[in-house]
């Protein structure tokens, strides 16, 4: 990630618009700015404990999601191979559409193979908001430095991800069902929203080999960004495309969220562009209803509550903060609307050793977690009295002692 001056960026971000909006490509299929339908404290309750917030980024077991990303993953590695076939696996368990979008590019070490992860619930629907983070960590070509494991930086974001995608899963598939057999509940924007679909981006290659430049980083979101702008969606493949021969995959995103450097204590978090502002405030918003309904761990609410999120209104704050960079640039130069959440200042282990299990907060993981939950599930207005439990996967579920004994992760 490199920061980028403010002055710099806020000009930038009024050209994109302005050249977005000239050239009508990217944003005339979206739904725009809305007021979500905000879910009762019942409903927040029982997304908090639809699925235990904590069991997937618990590092002290070895068979959650963090666990299994929580090794040094840097690209072309073995290691980042176990890494993606276990994100790839889990997802498809849930019956996720799940697509390796493999590529090679130039580094400073030479040409690299590269492997981006597309997991999308619904193929089939007109539109996709897109939640993402990269899975590769930073390489380092010397012992000890290669030993890093990029805890807050991304694999806390990825294993937050896959709680997101198992706790929504069943909501997920029930409106699917209900899309497909015709319910109307009396409102175009309700069946405009339903066929909105959440797809999961995993980025490969975010991590820069030597220094960050325009040339060396954000490999897999470059890749991607490039690719989906010349990509044209085949007739009839989108339930409500039908007849749209110049549409693009990029045409149907909505938003693309992206999460980085998460998982420390005490974050915080700004908006820092104006398309999303009323994005950023509805999560906050998620956040505070989280709190008042009572689902914050005591220990989080029993002293002084600390938010997560930089309000935008008040102390000299404003809209735009400059912008990071990181994997959502090559989309935003594109004209898609972007919702960064990242810590900044960033985590004090930023790129040392010490980005481990030991830099990641347990209530903080928690936190985030169910934020996501109830923010995901208000934007794709889903519906939490109607979910029952979720299935049990058996490789979710195994403890230690049932994983293979061969079962061998390179370190280094």
């Amino acid at each position: 990630m490199k920061l980028r001056p403010h002055c710099q960026s806020s000009f930038l971000s009024l050209l994109l618009s302005f050249v977005s909006w000239c050239t009508l490509t990217i944003q005339g299929s979206t739904l725009g700015q809305r007021d979500f339908i905000q879910l009762t404290s019942e409903q927040i309750l029982a997304l908090a404990t639809a699925t235990d917030p904590v069991a997937n980024v618990d590092t002290n077991n070895p068979a959650s999601h963090l666990s299994k990303i929580l090794i040094p993953r840097t690209v072309g590695s073995e290691n980042i191979t176990l890494v993606r076939e276990y994100i790839v696996s889990t997802l498809k368990v849930l019956d996720w559409h799940v697509e390796e979008d493999t590529f090679t590019d130039n580094t400073p070490y030479g040409s690299r193979s590269f492997t981006n992860i597309i997991a999308t619930k619904d193929p089939t629907a007109s539109r996709r908001v897109i939640l993402s983070a990269h899975y590769d960590s930073k390489f380092f070509p010397n012992y000890p430095d290669n030993q890093f494991v990029g805890a807050t930086d991304s694999a806390a974001p990825c294993a937050m991800m896959l709680d997101l995608a198992e706790t929504l899963n069943p909501l997920l598939d029930q409106r699917k069902q209900r899309f497909e057999d015709g319910y109307d509940d009396g409102d175009d924007e309700d069946e405009d929203v339903a066929d909105t679909t959440l797809q999961l981006v995993f980025f490969d290659g975010e991590e820069a080999f030597k220094d960050w430049t325009d040339a060396d980083s954000v490999y897999g979101a470059r890749h991607l960004a490039s690719k989906w702008s010349t990509t044209y969606i085949a007739p009839n493949s989108k339930r409500r495309l039908i007849g749209h021969a110049s549409l693009t995959e990029l045409s149907t995103i909505e938003h693309i969220i992206l999460l980085d450097l998460l998982g420390a204590p005490n974050p915080t978090i700004r908006s820092y562009f104006i398309d999303t502002a009323w994005l950023f405030d509805a999560m906050i918003s998620a956040e505070t209803r989280l709190k008042d309904a009572g689902a914050l761990d005591q220990a989080e609410t029993s002293t002084n509550f600390r938010s997560f999120f930089l309000p935008r209104t008040g102390s000299g704050n404003q809209y735009d903060y400059g912008y990071i960079g990181d994997d959502h640039v090559p989309f935003l130069q594109k004209g898609v609307n972007i919702l960064h959440i990242i810590a900044y200042p960033f985590p004090r282990v930023w790129h040392t050793l010490g980005d481990d299990a030991s830099a990641l907060d347990v209530l903080t993981m928690r936190r985030w977690n169910m934020i996501l939950r109830v923010f995901m599930s208000e934007y794709l207005n889903l519906r939490p009295e109607m979910s029952q439990p979720p299935p049990k996967h058996d490789h979710l579920q195994r403890s230690a002692s049932e994983l293979p004994s061969d079962l061998v992760i390179e370190i280094g």
